[in-house]
C-alpha cells in the first residue's frame, strides 16, 4: 500500500488528526521521517489531540456562554472580593469532580456573568459539559418544554450536566411551578453536578426572594450546603470600559 492510499484510507476512517498528522510527515524528505514506532506514537497523539479539541469545541456551542471570557481575563486586583489563589483553585476544575456550587454576587457591572463564563469556558477546556442560562431564558425553556412535552427529557440533560450556570438569578418574581423545577434540578443535581448563580440579590435575600418558606428551604440548603460564595465588589467594570 502506498502513502497516498494510506492517507485516503486514514481520511475514509475519519481519523482526521491522524490524516494530518501523516500527510505532513510524508511530505518531508524520507531521511527526515520518524522511524515506525515513533511515527505510530505521533500519529496516536496527533489523533488524540484532535479529538479533544473537536469535543471542547461542540462543548463551547452547546454551552451557548454569553462572554468568550477565560479565568486568565479575570481581574483579581484588591478589593475586588476574588484573588488569584482562590480562581487558580476554581479554574483547577476540582470543585465539578466534588459538585460543589460557585455562588456569585454583586451590583449591576461588579463581573458576575463575565466570572460565571470564564468558568464556563475552562470548564469545557477541561473535558466538562456545560450550560448557561439567563434566568429569564431558563424559565422560557422550562415553559416551552411543558407545552411540547420535552419537560422530563429537558430535566434529565439538566441533570446529566457536570456544570450548570443560571446567571441573573432574583431579576424577576418565580412563579409557583418554576419554584418547583427549580428544586428539581436542583434536587436531580445534588453531589452529582455543579451549578454556578450569579446575582445582584445576596444570599441572605434569596429565601426571601423565593417567597415560600418550604421551598426555600430546600432550594437555598441544596445551593449553599457545599458552595464556594464570592461577593465581587469594586465600580461598574461597564462603566470602565465606557471611559
Amino acid at each position: 500500500m502506498n502513502q497516498q492510499s494510506t492517507l485516503e484510507q486514514l481520511q475514509t476512517l475519519k481519523l482526521t488528526g491522524m490524516a494530518k498528522r501523516y500527510e505532513s510527515v510524508i511530505k518531508q524528505p524520507v531521511h527526515q521521517q520518524p522511524e515506525p514506532h515513533a511515527l505510530i506514537a505521533s500519529l496516536s497523539e496527533a489523533e488524540a489531540s484532535y479529538r479533544v479539541h473537536q469535543r471542547t469545541q461542540l462543548y463551547l456551542r452547546l454551552s451557548k456562554l454569553r462572554y468568550n471570557a477565560t479565568p486568565e481575563q479575570i481581574n483579581c486586583t484588591p478589593g475586588r472580593g476574588i484573588t488569584k489563589e482562590m480562581l487558580t483553585t476554581l479554574a483547577d476544575g476540582t470543585f465539578i469532580e466534588k459538585a460543589e456550587n460557585i455562588l456569585i454576587t454583586g451590583s449591576t457591572g461588579s463581573g458576575k456573568s463575565y466570572f460565571a463564563c470564564a468558568m464556563g469556558r475552562n470548564a469545557c477546556n477541561l473535558g466538562f459539559r456545560t450550560v448557561y442560562y439567563s434566568m429569564n431564558r431558563m424559565i422560557e425553556a422550562l415553559a416551552a418544554a411543558r407545552l411540547d412535552g420535552t419537560y422530563v427529557r429537558w430535566l434529565n440533560m439538566i441533570a446529566k450536566t457536570p456544570l450548570l450556570i443560571i446567571d441573573d438569578f432574583g431579576l424577576q418574581p418565580l412563579s409557583p411551578d418554576m419554584r418547583l423545577s427549580l428544586l428539581q434540578i436542583l434536587e436531580d443535581r445534588f453531589a452529582k453536578g455543579s451549578t454556578i448563580i450569579t446575582s445582584q440579590l445576596p444570599i441572605k435575600k434569596w429565601y426571601e426572594y423565593i417567597n415560600e418558606p418550604t421551598l426555600a428551604d430546600a432550594i437555598c440548603d441544596r445551593l449553599t450546603a457545599n458552595a464556594h460564595k464570592i461577593e465581587l465588589k469594586g465600580d461598574s467594570l461597564r462603566s470602565k470600559k465606557l471611559n
